[in-house]
């Protein structure tokens, strides 16, 4: 009688639950990422070659017409500029992120993950935690290149490392609002031109490429509250390179500070709307 019960009744999957189970699940997803990029190298391949070209193009070709403080050196200009890069690099990586979820959308495999027992928010969680591991190799490579174009870290390596994880957190943070993009749209294409626009203005309108302090006021104030800015002070300080802040802007006076806390705030907003999105996506 228990056995035809038993064959009456299957056994329901076991709901995954509690903060373990949610970790365990999110380091899979990554996992199975990580070995799809393996097995599509020209993905980070790809990836790489936009920020070195930014590198070598900015350095060489407007290094000489910049004026950072008193001094139009182009090597000062290629120790100012690097900071700015390797922020705009991980953050660029929101695009990828939005187009990669989009994909799954798009191919059903959310749908896959959704019949199975596991914490809904693990899907976009090892989803970004892949993206933030090809971030950091990208970094690594663009640190070579640019320590071959004459960049210089004078603060230590304790201080560099420190900087480095301010990128790492300000991308962590970036793939959160491109993850949210990626459940907002329809196709890969449309997450990668998404990810992008807005990305430009947040980027170039900061003092990543350029001294906030040779801008109209009005785009000064703009450009010093901007958290890309923060980050980008920020490791320019731990980096001890040149172009310290002259702005009274709290940001500016405390970048450290304001770049942690920046992050931390736009990964808590953006995971609690991309969560959110992906449960009412998959409902």
């Amino acid at each position: 009688m228990s056995t035809l019960t038993d064959a009456a009744h299957p056994a329901r999957p076991r709901r995954a639950g509690g903060i373990g189970q949610s970790v365990r699940d999110s380091l899979v997803v990554a996992q199975r990422n990580l070995i799809r990029m393996s097995r599509i190298p020209e993905m980070v391949i790809f990836g790489l070659i936009q920020p070195i070209m930014f590198v070598v193009l900015f350095s060489y070709v407007f290094g000489g017409s910049m004026k950072i403080g008193a001094s139009t050196d182009p090597s000062v200009y290629r120790n100012f500029l690097m900071a700015g890069i390797f922020a705009q690099t991980v953050t660029f990586a929101t695009a990828g992120a939005g187009a990669g979820i989009a994909d799954d959308m798009h191919k059903g495999l959310i749908d896959r993950f959704r019949s199975l027992p596991m914490a809904r928010g693990a899907v976009l969680t090892g989803r970004t935690i892949a993206d933030l591991v090809q971030t950091a190799l990208t970094l690594l490579v663009l640190a070579v290149v640019a320590l071959l174009v004459g960049w210089r870290v004078h603060e230590g390596v304790g201080k560099a490392l420190g900087a480095f994880g301010l990128l790492l957190l300000l991308g962590y943070a970036f793939t959160w609002v491109g993850a949210l993009i990626g459940l907002s749209v329809r196709t890969p294409e449309a997450a990668t031109s998404g990810g992008l626009i807005w990305l430009f203005p947040v980027t170039f309108i900061s003092n990543a490429f350029v001294d906030s302090g040779q801008m109209t006021p009005w785009l000064r104030h703009v450009a010093d509250w901007n958290p890309f800015s923060a980050t980008v002070q920020a490791c320019r300080e731990l980096f001890g390179n040149p172009g310290v802040s002259t702005s009274t802007a709290w940001p500016m006076e405390h970048p450290v500070w304001a770049s942690v806390i920046y992050s931390v705030l736009i990964i808590l907003v953006f995971r609690i709307l991309a969560v959110r999105k992906y449960r009412s996506a998959a409902a």
